[in-house]
């Protein structure tokens, strides 16, 4: 790949190069590559279609959870978000252990790789809340929980620079990945000051359905505020704001 210097910047193909924009910058590259009626029927080509049909089914897995947990993801996740999120899925479709290549699926794969993703590479939630958390899911009653006890927020958050106030946020979804629909309940808690006075108690339930056959999820994390003037204003559009997969089960 070569990089295009210069006032203008060109889009598009000509003749056999093609030009493009990245967050690496303007870039050029020479047309290439194997016919694609080759690769769908060349024999030596079985691995390549294996593994074109498993990471596609990795990126379908990935949307439909991005898609559950669309109203936390606004304000909580970085640029490449979505690939790593594809790359992870692709672990869990790895771990599949029952069908033959080519054919391994999240739900015969082991979902719980995906505990600890975290969705926002700018302010992970490892490394923002300290505050001690127990998360809790009860296939049986469909209560996806959090509970976090009485914490004091100038030493268990680890805020950026400009922030006076937080929230805590969590969501439970229930999704099953193959007819990619899904199941979610969010909650979070008021406003509160990033300062030394203790919080109260913070126990969020999150219900989805009982005795529910899909994987299901608990993500929490937090969500950062400027006071100006009496009014509160999203931390810098929320770009350090962290949220993170904390339990996962699978089937």
């Amino acid at each position: 790949m070569a990089r295009q210097k210069g006032i203008i910047k060109l889009k598009g193909t000509i003749g056999d190069i093609t030009f493009y924009k990245t967050q690496e910058g303007h870039l050029a590259r020479e047309k290439g590559g194997i016919d694609a009626s080759r690769i769908a029927s060349d024999p030596a080509f079985q691995r390549t279609r294996e593994n074109c049909a498993e990471f596609g089914r990795a990126g379908k897995a990935g949307k439909t959870l991005r898609t559950a947990l669309r109203t936390l993801l606004l304000n909580s996740a970085d640029s490449r978000m979505v690939g790593r999120l594809t790359q992870a899925m692709v672990k869990v479709i790895q771990a599949d252990m029952v069908n033959e290549r080519g054919l391994r699926n999240v739900i015969d794969g082991e979902a719980e790789l995906l505990a600890g993703f975290e969705f926002n590479a700018r302010g992970k939630l490892g490394t923002s809340l300290f505050a001690p958390f127990e998360g809790t899911i009860d296939r049986a009653t469909g209560q996806i929980a959090v509970d976090l006890d009485s914490f004091l927020p100038g030493n268990m958050i680890a805020a950026p620079g400009g922030t006076t106030h937080f929230k805590i946020i969590s969501a439970g979804a229930e999704i099953n990945f193959e007819t990619e629909t899904f199941v979610v309940a969010s909650s979070e808690t008021a406003i509160l000051p990033w300062d030394m006075t203790p919080t109260a108690a913070i126990n969020q339930t999150n219900l989805v359905s009982p005795n529910s056959v899909s994987p299901l999820f608990l993500a929490l994390g937090v969500e950062y505020f400027q006071e100006v003037n009496g009014k509160m204003y999203p931390l810098k559009n929320g770009a350090y704001n962290p949220l993170a997969l904390v339990q996962v089960s699978g089937l």
